[in-house]
């Protein structure tokens, strides 16, 4: 027993030898439950490493959720111990710290975003609250509470008529009406006299947040919020009077910021939204100037020098150019949990911190695997940086609430791990080329000779098949055979699953609408087939109202009748009330029946 517990402790002991990190701390009940937004060194995370007074001890700053999404804090650490926490009224999506003013002694803010409002802390005291500016409200919405206001119009007819703005306005309905349409009619009046005497309001929240130099690019320069909203946009605010500066628009909501550069001078701002894209702004553009789409949906997004490094939910890790072009792409051999930037200022030295599920911290250089760190929990919230008075620093937060601190050895060294140096091997195998035929010869003659003929040959092969194409795919439109509608007012996606092996199948038509805001309405589904081949339970049906972003499983039974080893097809139609046109139809082949008839 003594022999294994001394071995144990030895082998502990050289693991901490060849590491290039020194285990400075570890508190698994830390009760730390935070994300990487929640914690950074400067920017938009949520553990923030910061020199709140000035003195070059820098503290841990974090944004902790709490536990069952209550009892929310604003918590700093001095090395391993907690030197203070704020309450705050809603749970933190950042927390950035940054330099509002040039007055001695030149101490940063802490600014936390919490739904639409930004506190900003001075001195670990509540300094000021800003609040996102409000929407635009529909007019005709507005109007319609006015005159339930003044009781000219009863609930059901306000429903009817918020419905009908619903369905045609360009600007949404307020949280209040889509509130209001999802209550039953016996909680419409209560509902309705309880809030009438409000005004209408449409607030969206905050989802992302980081700093942007003013006109410095010094580490004390002072330095502006940079905010993405819940409404695609992107505001970049005024540090001293907390104005909007500038204003982006965006296809969808922003989930991760990087900035580089100066507001004044010039600089470039990369989004990661929740379509799987990442948008990149320059100075003065109100629309994105490049676009990158992902292979899935960003789980991280870092500056490397000055390539793009994202990480994915389909466990690849992709490199890309400052423009959008794709450099490289590498596979993970776990899901990545959170990205940061590890800088080495002394060596000139940066690399991609990627946080995995499965309790690993890989280091990347561009693509290469640098180093690996093996923790003791799923690390939710990483940043590097100067912490204390030491300057390369590693702070991690788990799933479980723990709090993870190492040091990087000063004589680390990261070498590009087994990454060969220079050009790849395969490049010095000489290839065993094959002589030049006498068919070759003749071969490269001819087309020497013939090369304007054959060109044109081509051009004209190649235009026969793009009008076969074309020709195909409009008939495909005409008789409604796609999966996807051509008509806008009634945007449906459909696809059809058969299961079983006979006599009896189950059929199952997954029925979607592709609308963003309108439900489908007052559908019929019907089948065609042979009556003396196949029965059906249900050969005809109205569909549910499809509400967007759900997917409807729609459950038949077809019964073959035959025992003779044969099968054909059954049409579907998608069909509008009313219109004798059918919106989608399908062509399904039904198999081979392999069991006998019930007769």
């Amino acid at each position: 027993m003594a022999t294994a517990s001394s071995s144990g402790s030895s082998s502990r002991e050289s693991t901490q030898a060849n590491s290039k990190w020194l285990d400075a701390h570890y508190d698994p009940v830390a009760n730390l439950y935070t994300f990487s937004s929640c914690v950074t060194d400067t920017g938009s995370s949520i553990p923030a490493l910061v020199d709140l007074y000035g003195d070059g001890d820098y503290k841990l700053v974090v944004g902790d959720l709490g536990t069952a999404w209550h009892d929310m804090k604003l918590k700093v650490y001095r090395g391993t111990d907690l030197l203070s926490e704020n309450a705050l009224p809603d749970l933190p999506s950042s927390v950035a710290a940054f330099l509002m003013e040039q007055h001695e002694p030149r101490t940063p803010a802490v600014a936390v975003a919490s739904g639409p409002f930004v506190y900003v802390y001075k001195n670990l005291r509540p300094y000021f609250k800003f609040t996102l500016p409000p929407m635009e409200v529909n007019h005709l919405e507005k109007d319609v509470w006015e005159q339930a206001k003044e009781d000219k119009i009863d609930p059901l007819t306000l429903k009817e008529m918020l419905e009908m703005i619903r369905e045609k306005a360009d600007i949404p309905l307020s949280v209040r009406s889509m509130r209001f349409l999802a209550l039953d009619s016996t909680e419409m009046t209560s509902f309705v006299n309880q809030y009438k005497m409000q005004p209408i309001k449409r607030q969206t929240v905050i989802t992302c947040m980081s700093t942007m130099k003013k006109n410095m690019a010094d580490e004390d320069a002072i330095s502006c919020l940079v905010i993405g909203t819940e409404s695609n946009e992107i505001l970049v605010l005024d540090p001293e009077a907390f104005t909007v500066l500038a204003r982006m628009a965006l296809p969808s909501v922003p989930a991760f910021l990087d900035i580089m550069g100066q507001f004044d001078v010039e600089y470039r701002l990369t989004v990661a939204c929740r379509n799987g894209c990442v948008y990149i702004f320059r100075r003065d553009s109100k629309r994105p100037k490049y676009c990158i789409e992902l292979s899935s949906l960003p789980v991280g997004l870092v500056r490397v020098q000055k390539n793009i490094v994202a990480a994915c939910s389909d466990q690849t890790l992709q490199g890309y150019t400052q423009k959008g072009k794709k450099l490289w792409m590498i596979s993970l051999p776990a899901t990545p949990m959170t990205v940061s930037l590890m800088d080495q200022k002394t060596r000139g030295f940066q690399a991609a911190l990627v946080a995995l599920a499965n309790m690993e911290v890989h280091i990347y250089q561009d693509k290469s695997l640098v180093s690996i760190i093996r923790t003791q929990d799923v690390v939710i919230g990483i940043c590097f940086g100067r912490y204390g008075r030491e300057d390369n620093t590693l702070v991690m937060t788990t799933k479980g609430g723990g709090l993870i601190i190492k040091i990087l050895k000063r004589t680390a060294v990261f070498d590009g791990g087994d990454a060969p140096v220079g050009p790849p091997v395969a490049q010095s195998i000489k290839l065993n080329v094959p002589k030049k035929t006498k068919l070759y010869v003749d071969q490269t003659l001819r087309e020497r000779e013939c090369s304007v003929a054959m060109y044109q040959v081509f051009q004209m092969e190649l235009n026969r098949i793009r009008l076969l194409a074309a020709r195909t795919y409009a008939r495909a439109l005409e008789s409604s055979l796609t999966p996807i509608t051509e008509t806008l007012q009634e945007p449906l996606k459909m696809n059809a699953v058969v299961q079983g092996i006979g006599p009896t199948f189950k059929l199952t038509l997954h029925l979607q609408t592709t609308s963003a805001t309108h439900p489908a309405i007052n559908l019929l589904i019907s089948f065609l087939y042979d009556e003396g081949l196949y029965s059906m339970a249900r050969p005809f049906f109205k569909a549910p109202m499809l509400v967007p972003g759900l997917n409807y499983p729609l459950e038949t039974f077809v019964e073959c009748l035959s025992d003779k080893g044969i099968s054909d097809i059954i049409k579907v139609f998608v069909l509008q009330e009313g219109e004798s046109a059918p919106l989608l139809m399908a062509h399904i082949n039904m198999p081979v029946s392999e069991g006998l008839a019930a007769a």
